[in-house]
């Protein structure tokens, strides 16, 4: 894991997207703080530039320094959650514009995925999660499901978890609200 680790952290650093295992589904990724490796991702996916993208970090300690505002009932969520669970956090900031949403807001995992977290915690820096999929087509629940254009288009992939035919499902998307307040927006 750690040959593959340094891979990917070169073409990370160089700006460029990886396809990726996550805790979720197979992941195209990028450095989320670079506008120009968050347009190839978009590129990729033939996805509106508008719409935001999740980023993933390895240890809520990390989100002070991406959201202004974080309501202490985050954390609990963070902690108690049984499935990878994606938090929208209003006043996102340090981050490419194109990763945050028209509002202010950005979704925010906390990766349970051991190749993540030692990728993201060598990194320095959160990366961009979103599904390896043409937006419009379904989401691969694992390796073998991803269209060959996607694998094509990325500049490294991952050569971890290719065999491993266990179907993974996106992550859960609740949104907080200033005050603490929550609602789900995919389950």
């Amino acid at each position: 894991m750690k040959e593959e680790i340094n891979k990917t952290l070169e073409i990370l650093k160089a700006g460029g997207v990886i396809l990726y295992p996550t805790d979720t589904v197979w992941g195209l990724g990028c450095d989320a703080t670079n506008a120009e490796a968050v347009a190839k991702v978009n590129e990729i996916k033939g996805r509106a530039a508008d719409k935001s993208l999740i980023v993933l970090l390895d240890t809520d300690n990390k989100l002070q320094s991406y959201v202004n505002d974080i309501p202490e009932v985050a954390y609990d969520l963070i902690e108690y959650a049984e499935k990878p669970l994606t938090v929208v956090f209003s006043n996102a900031k340090n981050l490419a514009s194109n990763v945050i949403n028209a509002d202010g807001s950005v979704g925010i995992r906390i990766a349970k995925h051991d190749f993540c977290q030692q990728l993201i915690q060598r990194f320095r820096k959160p990366i961009v999660s979103t599904s390896a999929n043409i937006s419009g087509q379904p989401t691969p629940k694992f390796f073998d499901e991803i269209s060959e254009e996607v694998k094509a288009a990325v500049d490294y992939i991952v050569d971890l978890e290719q065999e491993n035919h266990t179907p993974k499902q996106p992550s859960t998307i609740v949104k907080l609200g200033p005050g603490g307040q929550f609602e789900f927006i995919r389950k």
